[in-house]
């Protein structure tokens, strides 16, 4: 049976717990707005660039993609999947793991992961990274994971004969705080193409590009890769904050309960040992009373 004093360590115990569990809801509220304006920043470069195909497009219509991705997506798939690297975060690296997994669909791929703890959930069901990189703390490192990946992205391209390069990753939608989501990185879809090159002009003129049209075509096809893996990343990392906010509210709610139950036992406790000492008092004054 517990004792007051175990009771006591256990309420404070809890007590810390729920410090440290507010402490990582405020972080992840923190994180959540940093990652999510992240995203929205690079929103309006990625219309720069796209507006910046169209006019390639609109130059020279039989522009093709040069590198990386060149060609109509033969040779080899690439898959990269973007998860998490800390915990606490409920089902986040399960869930994006299984949708990896469903689109490799048993095919051979060159595999890059972002994240050590779904690198490690895709190595226990025998598919191992080609290439594996950590995720950054704050937004001030997404820069250089990107280019960190576009130079892997580039080599495959280059030296394994990749055609087609997948990224899947979470993202957050309204109360879902994970749903997987698939980009084509390269080559770019001809669908897209022609819904560029078709496109109404947003201006009044044609602007002049004075760089060879292949040329400046690769260069802005490199500049929309940035730009989707950044994006990726940066809803990722707010999916994963959301998914650990998640987590950390059930678990405040689990020790409210558990502390509520832990005071109601110890007053319950304290009261019997109360009780037990006036009636050892009652019965000492009792068995003096008898003796006289």
């Amino acid at each position: 049976m517990e004792t007051l004093e175990s009771l006591s360590d256990a309420l404070e115990t809890t007590g810390d717990i729920q410090s440290i569990v507010r402490t990582m809801k405020a972080l992840s509220s923190v994180s959540i707005r940093q990652y999510e304006q992240a995203e929205r920043a690079m929103a309006s470069y990625a219309r720069t660039v796209e507006v910046g195909l169209m006019a390639v497009l609109r130059h020279d219509r039989t522009a093709e993609l040069t590198r990386p991705g060149a060609g109509g997506g033969t040779g080899r798939e690439a898959l990269i999947v973007i998860g998490s690297d800390r915990g606490l975060c409920g089902g986040y690296n399960d869930r994006i793991t299984r949708f990896a997994l469903s689109r490799m669909n048993g095919r051979p791929m060159l595999l890059g992961v972002i994240g050590t703890r779904a690198a490690a959930r895709l190595e226990a069901v025998g598919k191992p990274a080609d290439f594996l990189r950590s995720l950054p703390g704050s937004v001030e490192g997404l820069s250089r994971l990107v280019q960190s990946v576009i130079v892997e992205i580039d080599r495959w391209t280059r030296v394994e004969g990749v055609g087609e390069v997948w990224l899947v990753h979470n993202r957050r939608e309204g109360r879902i705080a994970a749903k997987p989501q698939a980009h084509r990185l390269l080559p770019l879809p001809d669908s897209y193409l022609r819904k560029l090159a078709q496109a109404e002009w947003p201006g009044r003129s044609l602007p002049l590009v004075r760089v060879e049209h292949r040329q400046m075509m690769s260069w802005l096809v490199q500049q929309r890769l940035f730009v989707v893996v950044y994006r990726a990343l940066a809803e990722a990392l707010a999916s994963e904050h959301a998914s650990r906010l998640a987590a950390m509210q059930a678990a405040e709610h689990n020790i409210d309960e558990r502390r509520d139950a832990l005071h109601q036992l110890y007053r319950q406790r304290r009261q019997e040992t109360i009780t037990r000492e006036l009636l050892d008092v009652v019965s000492g004054f009792e068995a003096v009373q008898t003796a006289d």
